[in-house]
């Protein structure tokens, strides 16, 4: 047998074993039936003769020849259920006639499998297993993109989003997703963005680069009952992150020690990923609102530490904030700043229901929390301050920060997180300072009010302080001390 046929017979086998291991993966994610409801959908929203584009996300270099973990776009998820690079889909208002006559409303390029590239990075669907798998009746490899042929100019609007110049070309791939996006800025006459000459014919004004976004708001922020299930699922293990390290810190921990917990526990119950990078700030550094550096190397027993983070499960994040005394007990200070914020939150809880603004949920925290700030002395009557700086409520979804609209409506899913934010040398009574104290919630907004999706995680100072008197399964977890590996590793011994 020949080198070439022995590749040739591997690259078969492997093909095979890659469909053979397809049992392996969870099934409980969103059906094929969800995303052609979803496409549905978009379509019946889609002004008259339009068409919608959407574009895979990028692969995102890390350094050299090391890529990030691949994530989907979430709108091209949303509409597709497809996780892989280097895609395009098209979504029409109207029936469209292909070359041998047959019918289609919506038509979607991916990459090819490749038995080779397979072996190296994983499997792919490939046009088949995107008919099969996802239900495309019209799905093809994206090398065929360059010879699709439809008359762009024919439609009054084609809908997509801009493009952000943050793609790159791999030279090894001539359908790549650079390729893609050249290949139809060609097709729509796309107006680049450099000085044009007036003898230039003027293009036909039918690229619609925002009308998307309504869209898309409008579906995404109203979540399926399929949707609500997995954000359930999501917030719970959230929680549960959250309760463990309750029970696992002690003074001398690391930021990123208590990080690591929360993130085993995410693993331990199949979370894919995390939502958004984890927030872990002890002491003063929870007073940078997106801190992510998580390095201090030992917390102090009389500090506060502010945990933000949430689990992403198949596709949908929660976002969990909890603020704890590192040595299980509130000093008096904390305890009134703690409580400050918990009162900002339950009040506007009062008001969440279908019909209120999200911005009504910020008035409200912020005028319980300057109110406090007033009678505690930190600030004086009228006085402009930093310490409670952001709104409270956002949509959480597919993205940790989602799509939605600024009226709360029935299967919303939102956030509510006041908080309070003392730096060091702040201009107030030193015993302030160093405080930062943020409580973030979710919610399922119902018919006449909320279901609190993440009320699992103790949130008053007594089920805090209560909690953190518990056992934990991390009690025995006991590393050797680093150093004295290093040296017995330099000894040979």
């Amino acid at each position: 047998m020949t080198m070439k046929i022995q590749l040739a017979s591997l690259l078969i086998l492997f093909g095979f074993s890659l469909q053979a291991q397809d049992s392996d993966m969870p099934n409980d994610f969103l059906s094929k039936g969800f995303h052609k409801d979803r496409r549905g959908q978009l379509r019946a929203g889609l002004p008259p003769n339009s068409v919608a584009v959407f574009f895979a996300n990028p692969v995102r270099n890390r350094a050299n020849d090391v890529d990030y973990v691949y994530h989907q776009d979430p709108d091209f998820y949303y509409l597709t259920g497809y996780k892989e690079p280097d895609a395009v889909l098209f979504i029409f208002k109207d029936k469209q006639v292909a070359a041998n006559g047959s019918s289609y409303n919506e038509i979607l390029f991916v990459q090819p499998r490749n038995a080779l590239r397979e072996m190296w990075t994983g499997r792919r669907l490939g046009e088949k297993g995107t008919k099969d798998v996802l239900g495309f009746e019209q799905a093809f490899n994206n090398s065929e993109f360059k010879r699709y042929a439809v008359d762009f100019s024919k439609f009054d609007k084609v809908l997509f989003f801009d493009f952000k110049n943050d793609v790159r070309d791999n030279p090894r791939d001539s359908s790549d997703l650079y390729d893609l996006i050249e290949q139809f800025k060609v097709k729509v006459n796309y107006p680049e963005k450099k000085s044009v000459s007036l003898s230039v014919e003027p293009i036909k004004n039918n690229l619609d680069m925002k009308g998307l976004n309504d869209q898309m708001a409008k579906l995404r922020g109203i979540k399926t009952k399929d949707e609500i299930e997995l954000i359930r699922n999501a917030v719970s293990i959230s929680c549960l992150g959250q309760v463990e390290v309750m029970k696992a810190i002690k003074p001398g921990m690391s930021e990123r020690e208590i990080q690591g917990i929360h993130e085993f526990v995410y693993k331990k119950y199949q979370a894919e990923d995390l939502g958004y990078p984890s927030i872990v700030g002890a002491g003063h550094n929870g007073c940078i609102l997106h801190y992510i550096d998580n390095y201090k190397p030992s917390i102090s027993s009389k500090e506060l530490i502010l945990m933000d983070l949430g689990a992403e499960f198949h596709g949908y994040t929660a976002d969990i904030t909890r603020t704890i005394p590192v040595n299980g007990k509130f000093s008096p200070e904390q305890k009134l700043i703690y409580e400050l914020v918990l009162k900002a939150q339950e009040e506007a809880m009062k008001i969440t229901k279908p019909g209120t603004p999200r911005s009504a949920l910020t008035d409200t925290c912020r005028a319980v929390v300057n109110r406090g700030l007033l009678q505690l002395g930190i600030i004086k009557s009228g006085e402009k301050h930093l310490y409670f700086p952001h709104g409270v409520s956002h949509h959480i979804g597919l993205d940790v920060h989602d799509r939605g609209g600024p009226l709360l409506e029935e299967n919303n899913t939102v956030t509510i997180e006041p908080g309070i934010y003392i730096p060091d040398n702040a201009a107030c009574d030193k015993k302030w300072w160093g405080i930062a104290v943020r409580i973030e919630d979710d919610y399922l907004i119902t018919k006449d009010g909320y279901e609190h999706l993440s009320k699992i995680a103790p949130r008053t100072v007594k089920e805090i302080e209560d909690m953190m008197k518990q056992p934990s399964v991390f009690d025995k977890f006991d590393l050797p001390d680093l150093k004295k590996v290093n040296e017995k590793s330099k000894s040979g011994n």
